[in-house]
């Protein structure tokens, strides 16, 4: 017949048991006998994952014990309460979190999922027509300032389709971009970071709005997530703020120093490019 935990404690203080003996009984009587606890009704897969939480911390329940007004196993079975309380919090957080971090995640994983880089061929003659000057001669210096101006968003694979249309060597203007991202590194390790917080960010917010989904309105706890939610909320906006003032566009002066040319000439170039751009844009309106 197998012991109470009243009779297990009992054999432990008189010396018959060691420590590592007597917790070792309890985890097999707990995991045996879960008709006889207090949560009984949980599911045997969910119970078991729950003892072998509880089990680090039976080493605290048993020194914390007292031979005073209560049996062993009436208090462990208070114990056992409480902690499956803590279990049950902890579990629904998690499964919250990985809820909700899934459900952003997923359609971000579809937008950036990685398709071949193409140039449309009204791009192509676009690009042409800008790399013409009024003379009738190529000038590849506005297309690659520009595309050094926008190096943060220029692709490896984008750069090796454009540069035979400006003229130049793939390598040479893969190397333009690596320069510059060398120059600019501590400027877009800003960004990267301040993206990264934002994401970060992004994702506590929709924690919080599914935790809050399942409290009951108007409670203290309730009011008290729901502050705490229109708080992250307003510091995700701010952030957001933040980031749009950063700037992920290259300065003239380093364009300048990458093309080793005066920064006057990348100010000129740029400028009649994007006068070149707006006629263009207003004949095709016009058409």
């Amino acid at each position: 017949m197998q012991k109470t935990l009243n009779e297990l404690y009992s054999a432990y203080i008189n010396g018959e048991t060691e420590r590592g003996d007597f917790e070792g009984l309890i985890y097999h009587y707990l995991v045996h006998n879960q008709e006889k606890t207090c949560i009984c009704h949980w599911k045997h897969d969910e119970y078991e994952d729950f003892i072998s939480w509880f089990y680090p911390r039976m080493k605290t329940a048993i020194d914390s014990y007292e031979e005073k007004g209560s049996s062993f196993e009436a208090y462990m079975a208070r114990y056992l309460l409480i902690s499956s309380k803590e279990y049950h919090v902890r579990t629904t957080t998690n499964n919250v979190i990985e809820y909700s971090a899934w459900s952003a995640r997923v359609p971000e994983m579809y937008a950036r999922e990685d398709s071949p880089v193409y140039i449309h061929k009204e791009a192509k003659e676009a690009i042409k027509k800008l790399v013409i000057d009024k003379k009738g001669r190529k000038n590849t210096r506005r297309i690659l300032a520009l595309i050094l101006k926008c190096y943060y968003y220029v692709s490896e694979d984008f750069a090796e389709k454009v540069a035979p249309m400006i003229g130049i060597e793939s390598k040479e203007l893969l190397d333009m971009i690596y320069k510059m991202r060398e120059i600019r590194q501590k400027k877009d390790d800003k960004v990267y970071y301040m993206n990264e917080k934002i994401y970060r960010q992004f994702y506590r917010c929709i924690i919080y709005d599914k935790r809050l989904s399942f409290l009951k309105e108007n409670t203290a706890t309730y009011n008290k997530m729901k502050l705490r939610t229109q708080k992250a909320r307003l510091r995700l906006e701010k952030m957001r703020k933040r980031r749009e003032k950063m700037r992920t566009e290259a300065s003239n002066s380093e364009i300048a120093e990458i093309l080793n040319i005066t920064k006057g000439t990348v100010d000129a170039s740029l400028s009649r490019l994007k006068t070149k751009w707006k006629d263009m844009a207003e004949k095709a309106d016009q058409n």
